[in-house]
C-alpha cells in the first residue's frame, strides 16, 4: 500500500508536466537539499565565488499567482537553485524562515594538492601544488567567515596540517581541510553527519542501518575516541568515512554537548528509479508518521529525507502540495 503522503512514481512532474525520460541515468543518488530564507539564488552566486569549478543555476520558480498567503512575497521568485561544486550537486531551496541549517550536517571540503595538480598539469607532490591547494582553502575560508563564525579556527591540528570549520552567513557549515596527496583519494565534497543532542552516540547504529539500505555502501576508516570525554566514551566514533550508494560521506559522534540535532534545514534527497525503490526507502527510513508529507520523512535519528522519483525532481511539486 502506498502511504498517502508518499510521492508516487510517474514519468513527468505532476504539477509542471515535465521530466526527463525514465531511462535517464541517475548520476548522483543522494542529493543534499539546503533550506534558505528567501535568498537561495543569492547564496548560489556567493558559492560560485567561494569554491573552484562551481556553477549555480535556478531550476524552478514559484508561480506568479495563486500562492497561499504565507508565500505571496515569493511569487515569481526562484524556488530551487542547483549548485554544482566539482561535479557534486546540491539543491538550494528558496523558502521562508521555518528552518535553518546547523552543524549536524556539514560539508567536508578536501583541498587535495592532487586535484589542483591535475588541473594545472604539475607534480602533485610539488610545493607548487601544495601552495595552490592551500591558497584555494584560504580563499574559501576568508569568503565563508565574512558574516559567519568559526566553529574551529583555521590552523594546524593533530589530524591535519591545516583545517578550519566555519558556519557561513546562511548557517551552512563547511569543514575545510588540506589533504595529504599521498593518502587515499576522496571527492572534493563529502557530506558530514554529526550525531549530537537527541541523536548523541547513535552514529554507529544509524550508519549501519543506512549501509543495509543502500547498494554499493560500506564503512571506510573508523576511528574511536581514545578516552571518554564529554558525552562520549572510547567506544564511540570520533571520525569515520563511508560510502552510501557509491557516494562518500563522513560521520562522528559529537565530543561536545550540542544544542540541536538534525532538522529539515538540510535534508537528503534520494532519487529513485521506480515505485518499488520509493517504497523500499520510505518503508525502511520513515520513523515519525506525523512528519510524513509529500515525499519528506524523518528517520529514527532525526535525519530528514526526501524520497522522490528521479524523473520528476522538482520541489515545486513538494511545496505546492504542502500548501494545498
Amino acid at each position: 500500500m502506498v502511504h498517502r503522503d508518499r510521492v508516487s512514481f510517474s514519468g513527468t512532474d505532476p504539477y509542471l508536466g515535465i521530466g526527463p525520460s525514465v531511462e535517464e541515468e541517475i548520476m548522483q543518488k543522494i542529493v543534499p537539499n539546503i533550506w534558505f530564507n528567501k535568498n537561495a539564488a543569492e547564496a548560489g552566486e556567493f558559492y560560485t565565488d567561494v569554491f573552484p569549478n562551481t556553477i549555480s543555476k535556478v531550476t524552478s520558480s514559484y508561480p506568479s499567482e495563486n500562492l497561499p498567503d504565507f508565500q505571496q512575497d515569493l511569487a515569481g521568485q526562484p524556488l530551487t537553485v542547483e549548485l554544482t561544486i566539482e561535479d557534486f550537486e546540491l539543491v538550494l531551496i528558496n523558502a521562508g524562515p521555518e528552518f535553518r541549517p546547523n552543524p549536524s550536517i556539514s560539508f567536508m571540503v578536501n583541498f587535495d594538492p592532487l586535484i589542483f595538480a591535475r588541473a594545472s598539469g604539475i607534480d602533485p607532490a610539488s610545493e607548487e601544488a601544495a601552495r595552490a591547494a592551500r591558497g584555494a582553502l584560504d580563499h574559501a575560508y576568508n569568503q565563508l567567515i565574512e558574516g559567519g563564525r568559526a566553529l574551529m579556527e583555521l590552523q594546524k591540528y593533530d589530524f591535519s596540517p591545516y583545517y578550519g570549520w566555519v558556519e557561513d552567513r546562511y548557517g551552512v557549515s563547511w569543514q575545510l581541510i588540506l589533504t595529504d596527496p599521498e593518502g587515499d583519494p576522496r571527492p572534493f565534497i563529502l557530506p558530514a553527519f554529526l550525531f549530537g543532542a537527541e541523536a548523541q552516540n547513535t552514529c554507529r547504529e544509524t550508519i549501519d542501518r543506512y549501509l543495509s539500505l543502500f547498494p554499493d555502501s560500506a564503512w571506510g576508516s573508523i576511528y574511536t575516541y581514545p578516552v571518554a570525554v564529554g558525552p562520549v566514551t572510547d567506544e564511540h566514533i570520533m571520525h569515520a568515512d563511508l560510502t552510501l550508494a557509491g557516494q562518500w560521506f563522513v560521520a562522528a559522534d559529537s565530543g561536545n554537548e550540542q544544542p540541536e540535532s538534525f532538522t529539515h534545514g538540510i535534508s537528503l534527497e534520494v532519487r529513485c528509479a521506480d515505485q518499488a525503490e520509493i517504497d523500499h526507502y520510505w518503508d525502511a527510513l520513515s520513523a515519525v508518521p506525523e512528519a510524513e508529507q509529500c515525499g519528506w520523512l524523518i528517520d529514527e535519528a532525526g535525519v530528514s529525507w526526501q524520497i522522490v522519483p528521479a524523473v520528476s525532481v522538482n520541489s515545486w511539486s513538494v511545496l505546492a502540495r504542502t500548501a494545498s
